[in-house]
């Protein structure tokens, strides 16, 4: 196998696109937090705001409470601008509403590269998917692969040259030293979320265990220093 090689620095404007707040925090916001720190625009569209996901909370409750803390969370990566685009958590599906709606985000912040959550089968064996991201990752590669086949790229027409998955099996790497902890950071504004996800484990805790296992450095990248890995979907 080919091992991977390092991100392309040859962009300015980044648009990540998942399917509920706090996927970006826990696959990529290191890689995020270096790419701002750069001058990179980096934008973040949720397709839900993750109102099904806090357990004993009715959804009206907890999906603003969510979208307040993935808010503050991008912030602390250098992420101003967030976006919901209203489907219903739990319930993605590949359709034209939810295709016409990404190209819109494409159309409007007319990114260089998408970067979206591995929409894969399973993470590794015995370790599924959710439905929400394959479903999500579908629907991201069939409206990206409309937009370049209608008239080409060319991301000042809000079609980008670039799509990557932030997936287990990579075909490139941020190297993420010194953004460790602003990611750490970041998971941990999820308090609700992962206080009641895990009750026995403080928030600052899983937060750290789950960003430094995605950004376990690698001998043969990088120097051995930590990583957070893609994989190239497109072109």
């Amino acid at each position: 196998m080919t091992p991977p090689e390092p991100f392309p620095t040859d962009w300015t404007r980044g648009l990540v696109l998942v399917a509920h707040p706090d996927d970006p925090e826990y696959g990529m916001s290191a890689a995020v937090a270096r790419w701002t720190a750069e001058g990179r625009h980096i934008v973040y569209v949720l397709a839900s705001s993750g109102e099904a996901g806090i357990e004993g909370m009715p959804p009206s409750t907890a999906g603003p409470v969510r979208e307040e803390e993935q808010r503050r969370s991008s912030a602390i990566v250098g992420v101003e601008e967030v976006e919901f685009l209203g489907f219903p958590d739990s319930r993605i599906v590949n359709d034209s509403e939810l295709r016409d709606a990404i190209a819109d985000s494409l159309r409007r912040h007319r990114p260089d590269i998408v970067i979206s959550l591995y929409s894969g089968p399973e993470w590794a064996p015995g370790a599924p998917n959710q439905s929400d991201h394959m479903e999500f990752g579908a629907a991201v590669g069939a409206t990206y692969d409309d937009l370049v086949a209608a008239v080409g790229v060319d991301a000042a027409e809000g079609r980008p040259r670039m799509w990557f998955e932030s997936a287990p099996q990579p075909t490139h790497y941020v190297d993420v030293e010194g953004f460790v902890e602003p990611a750490v950071a970041a998971l941990a504004e999820h308090k609700e979320y992962l206080s009641v996800l895990d009750p026995g484990t403080p928030v600052p805790e899983q937060a750290r265990r789950q960003v430094e296992s995605v950004c376990a450095p690698r001998e043969d990248l990088a120097g051995d220093r930590p990583v957070v890995s893609f994989r190239r979907m497109r072109p």
